[in-house]
Order: C-alpha cells, then structure tokens, then sequence
C-alpha cells in the first residue's frame, strides 16, 4: 500500500461484483438431507442471479448445472472446487480495499473451532486463485476468522462477538487487545465494537454477528430482540439490546437501532431448537434477500427491513431447509465489491 492510500473493509450495502456459493454434495455434511437443501441452494442462488453474478463452487459443474432453469437476469457462474461443507461466508475470502485497489484477505477457517472437518474449505480461496481470482492479489493470513463474524460499516467501525472471536479455540495465543490491534491493522479499522452478550440455542459458531446485529448503514443497526420473558434467549437478548443503546460512532452519536422480531422456534427432528434469525439477511445490488422460516413473523420482519432499506427490493426466501443445517442466507453467501474484477472462462 502505498501513501496516502487508505485501506478499508468495505460495507455490504455497498455496489458489488458478485455472490459466492459452495454448493452442496452428497459426501458433505448435507447428505442426510440432500435434495430439499439442494433446491433450497438452488432457488436462493436464483434469486441472487436477479440482481447480481453468481459464481457457484461445485465438485461437479455438469451435475450442478442442470439443475438450474438458465434465465436469471444475471448469469450464474461454476466453478470447479473441492469442499468439506457450503458456509461461503466462513470460508471465503474477505475483500478489503486500498485506495480503489481490492484485495482478496485468505485467512484461516478451522471448522469454528475444529468442531468440523474444514480442511477442503479452508483451500479453496487458495485453489480458485488458478481460476477465478487469478488476475486478483491475494494474502494468505495465519489467523482464523470467519466472515459471519465480523460487520462492516464501510468507515472503520466493526462489529463483533468476543465470544466467538475471543473463542479458546481459534486465536488462543492473542489477547484481545492484539487481536484487536491486528483486526486494526489488516482491515483498515479505526474502532471495534466489542458484543459481550447475545447467542443463539444450536448456533455451533460461537456467536456470529450476523446472526444477531447487523449495519444496515453507518448510522443504523438492525438487530434480534426477543418479546417472550419464558423464551430462553430474553435474559441474553435484553443485556445485547442494552449494549446496543450504548454503542457510538466516529463521531460520539449513538446509533439508530431496528428491533427485528424472533421468528417462532423451530427444531430439528430430535427436537433441537435451531438458530433461526432474520438477521442473517443479505444485501445485492438494488435489493435485500431475507430469509424466512413459515411462521408468523416473517412479514413482521420483511416490513421492518423494507423500511430500512426503502429503495431497495426485499425477497423473502425460504430458508427452512438450511436452518436444519443450524444456518441460513447470509452464512451460504459471500459478496465481493465491485472493485474485484473477475475472469470467466
């Protein structure tokens, strides 16, 4: 980076390239469920081709594209990538630019925390620098950090977890005040935004962000709460609100907060509750995808995110398939800016 430079990790809101997937396969972790998760794949990955490129990892490009009807307004695009699992958001690169200059951040992704096998996730940023990012700079970095868990207002400000990013089972070695200096330094940060509260039952990633806060623009923030005192996540969701009101920009002014509801439980077949949130929404260009469970809440939280973001298109997807698989929208999903300009063969 040369002077007068200035590196920054751009906001999601802001104009993009293209949509990320890793597709799922039957030697993966989505194996039990296979085909209601590869439709669900499929229609999300549609719905993305409306307003964006999608580029779509898969262990078998044939296979995979016939699966698709072909007539998005955008193009969507395979390439060929071996892969343990289909979280993009975690294992994905995270793009920062300097000046106008993108480039592709490659950190480690260890399985959030070695609770999976995540040895063919963890290469493919690496494995698809001969292919689609080849005209791209990419660093690897020896630190595990995962996409889902860390929020960009575009201006220097994070937002994160201290469970999950001070979690004893990824960077044990640093304390926060240098994971903090290095997250300063590699992202161009001038200010994190520490959450000490606030999970969700069956998330296994330590409290990602995205599943409970989100920047919806530099001054605002959407984020979970809870209405029910008998359901378990009011105490958790309460003290995360509190947090939340005392949070301030750049520039001293609290922030601008967006309650979103929870969506009513939903479980697993063994009658495990799984971590269903709006929150875990995502911004393409002109438009907001977010997912829904087919329960009462979900125009509550779709009206609510419209308002956010009013000149923008909100869908509403159905994501119950993938929160069978204790995640959702976001977690499929990474964005690149529209700086990262890519070669498709």
């Amino acid at each position: 980076m040369t002077m007068g430079q200035k590196r920054r990790l751009p906001a999601e809101w802001e104009r993009q390239s293209f949509i990320q997937f890793t597709f799922p396969h039957k030697n993966s972790d989505w194996a039990n469920n296979y085909e209601k998760n590869m439709s669900c794949f499929v229609n999300i990955i549609e719905k993305v081709a409306e307003f964006d490129l999608a580029i779509v990892g898969c262990d078998n490009i044939k296979n995979t594209q016939v699966l698709f009807r072909n007539h998005t307004k955008f193009p969507i695009h395979f390439v060929k990538v071996a892969s343990n699992d289909s979280w993009t958001r975690d294992h994905g690169a995270i793009t920062i630019l300097e000046g106008d200059q993108p480039k592709l951040l490659d950190f480690n992704f260890n399985g959030w925390g070695n609770k999976f096998e995540s040895a063919l996730d963890n290469k493919i940023t690496i494995e698809l620098s001969d292919t689609l990012f080849k005209t791209l700079p990419i660093a690897s970095k020896n630190f595990i950090l995962e996409g889902g868990s860390i929020e960009s207002d575009g201006s220097g400000i994070l937002l994160t977890t201290t469970q999950c990013l001070l979690s004893t089972t990824r960077n044990s070695d640093m304390t926060q005040s240098q994971i903090e200096h290095f997250l300063k330094k590699e992202l161009g940060l001038k200010k994190i935004l520490w959450l000490n509260h606030g999970a969700l039952i069956g998330d296994d990633t330590d409290t990602h962000i995205d599943t409970l806060a989100r920047f919806c623009a530099v001054d605002t923030i959407a984020y979970v709460t809870c209405k029910d005192s008998q359901d378990v996540h009011y105490q958790t969701l309460k003290r995360m609100e509190d947090e939340l009101k005392e949070f301030k920009d750049l520039s001293g002014k609290k922030y601008k907060l967006v309650a979103l509801p929870m969506p009513d439980p939903c479980y697993d077949q063994k009658g495990n509750r799984l971590p269903a949130t709006y929150a875990n929404f995502l911004l393409v260009n002109d438009g907001v995808l977010v997912p829904i469970y087919g329960v009462r809440q979900d125009q509550e939280a779709l009206d609510r995110i419209q308002n956010i973001f009013p000149k923008r298109k909100v869908v509403g997807v159905d994501c119950l398939p993938l929160i069978q698989q204790n995640g959702s929208l976001h977690c499929i999903s990474m964005q690149y800016p529209s700086a990262v300009k890519i070669m498709l063969e």
